[in-house]
């Protein structure tokens, strides 16, 4: 089971796992030493890991979004189609560039130096045979398409998988010794220089290179960073290292990707064929908008949550209360956000597209559900990995697939609308049983489960109440971007007291402040 949708999108082609990375030197000498059993300050360095991260996605989220705007008004929609249908290929290859074996090297207890020199090389031969397979398969992707441009974008969009490879260890032992302020600043330097040279290349009219020239760019400089961060040289390769477990554990997780790259991405193959590149476009705007601020959370949750749930695997009481915490948290912060994607549709794809994508805005509004579905089972993915159950996760990815599929058939026929119906609706009908599944063998229960889900509902129907109180006078708000702003304020607004006081949770999220740090902070 892995229902992430950090899906290929051009901002994004080789479809590299939203992760941020980095370390120092003191991080890379901790491979040859076990770490058996979680820190006793687990608690408190997860908290201050999620603020971390949580602000620097805070960060990217501005700068994804300011880019998404500028270039949404430079480029057309066929500039998206063309980069978007070489996405759908290169995304797909880009589940098999580390072979899971990164999210390998963050589950276990204890790894060698050894172990870590062999997957590097592991990976760096999976990257440099990725992108020659790219390269030779570019004129076949032509010739599917009937667009005899894609064969250049396509070449140029292969070299990401040679950084991505070279760069895969250094970002798996950053993430295990849980250095985050290193590791969002290496993320954040490397997007805001990729993101303006693309703005410039889409200035001078460059068209759909300047998202090619994005992607490469990003995973160039990503590498650099990680290297630099990392301060980790890997040796030579030690075939009798103790990588064969690994390698299963990270094999497992590679199908899964595969079959949720398949489940996920099948929609977008099937628009651009059927309905060519401009429908494609306005879906693939419509899709990246409604993915911008959930990715980022489930970034935030699965960079910190993995290695913390996978510290406490083996005490199980523990993991059962950090998962809790964890989940609790990670639905009160999206389902507002679910909700105000189709309550405000028209006003976002406006203000922040702008008026020719003005037909994004019914597909966005049709896609808004899928960001709750995902935030409710997408964290039991983490849990499943973190004890070591890759297989138990790729069961479940099965089962979901040809539902998935199954919606975006019958929806074809009716366009994008259409396919995003059929996708919300299975991704609905999926959640049940992939959540009572997922939790079978663990302390969990179903009540715990209700439980997170109803205190941020009932708050959240809270606000939509008053977003309706309010609706005559929203109206007469002229600007779009006020109306926006005043709507939100509103929905956000009774949300945050119905949580915090109606539902009791205020010293809860008082005591995640202390743990983070910045209570003590605030009193220096």
């Amino acid at each position: 089971m892995m229902f992430e949708t950090n899906m290929a999108e051009p901002s994004s082609p080789t479809a590299e796992p939203d992760f941020i990375v980095g370390a120092t030197a003191a991080g890379a000498a901790q491979v040859n030493s076990p770490t058996s059993g979680a820190p006793e300050n687990l608690r408190q360095q997860t908290t201050r890991g999620g603020v971390i991260s949580i602000v620097a996605q805070a960060g990217k989220f501005a700068v994804r979004t300011g880019s998404m705007v500028i270039l949404a008004r430079l480029l057309a929609p066929d500039d998206f189609g063309l980069v978007g249908m070489v996405t759908a290929f290169t995304g797909f290859l880009a589940l098999f560039k580390d072979a899971g074996l990164c999210m390998a090297t963050v589950q276990r207890d204890h790894v060698t130096e050894e172990q870590m020199a062999t997957l590097f090389w592991v990976n760096m031969a999976v990257g440099v045979a990725l992108a020659m397979l790219t390269v030779v398969l570019a004129p076949l992707l032509a010739s599917f398409y009937h667009e005899p441009r894609l064969t250049w974008v396509t070449v140029a969009l292969a070299v990401g998988f040679i950084f991505s490879g070279a760069s895969s260890q250094h970002q798996a032992l950053l993430q295990r010794n849980m250095r985050f302020g290193a590791l969002a600043i290496v993320e954040m330097i490397s997007l805001v220089l990729t993101t303006a040279v693309s703005v410039g290349m889409a200035f001078a009219g460059m068209k759909y290179w300047a998202l090619v020239g994005m992607a490469t760019g990003l995973s160039a400089l990503n590498a650099v960073g990680l290297w630099v961060a990392a301060n980790w040289i890997p040796g030579r390769p030690r075939l009798r290292s103790g990588v064969r477990s690994m390698l299963q554990y990270g094999g497992t997780i590679t199908v899964n990707s595969v079959v949720a790259y398949l489940m996920y991405n099948a929609e977008k193959v099937l628009l651009g064929r059927f309905w060519g590149a401009v429908t494609l476009g306005v879906y693939g705007r419509a899709y990246q908008l409604i993915n911008l601020p959930t990715d980022n959370l489930n970034t935030v949750l699965g960079f910190v949550a993995f290695p913390a749930l996978s510290r406490v695997q083996g005490d199980p009481e523990r993991l059962r209360k950090y998962f809790l915490e964890g989940y609790g948290l990670f639905l009160s912060l999206v389902m507002p956000i679910t909700v105000a994607c189709a309550l405000f549709s028209v006003d976002i794809v406006r203000v922040l597209l702008g008026p020719k994508w003005n037909e994004a805005a019914n597909i966005f509004r049709l896609l808004s559900p899928t960001i709750l579905s995902f935030a409710i089972i997408n964290p039991l993915y983490w849990l499943m990995l973190a004890q070591g159950q890759a297989v138990r996760s790729l069961k479940i990815a099965l089962m979901i697939a040809p539902i998935v599929i199954l919606g975006y058939v019958i929806g074809l026929r009716h366009g994008p609308e259409g396919v995003a119906l059929g996708y919300s609706t299975a991704m609905m009908v999926v959640v049940i049983p992939s959540v009572l599944w997922a939790k079978h063998g663990t302390l969990i229960t179903g009540v715990d489960i209700l439980r997170a889900t109803l205190r941020p509902f009932v708050c959240v129907i809270a606000g939509v109440v008053a977003v309706w109180a309010a609706s005559q006078m929203l109206g007469h708000i002229g600007p779009v971007f006020l109306r926006l702003v005043v709507s939100n304020i509103i929905l956000f607004g009774v949300y945050v007291l119905c949580l915090l006081f109606v539902m009791g949770q205020k010293e809860r999220y008082f005591q995640l402040v202390r743990d983070s740090g910045l209570g003590s902070f605030r009193k220096k």
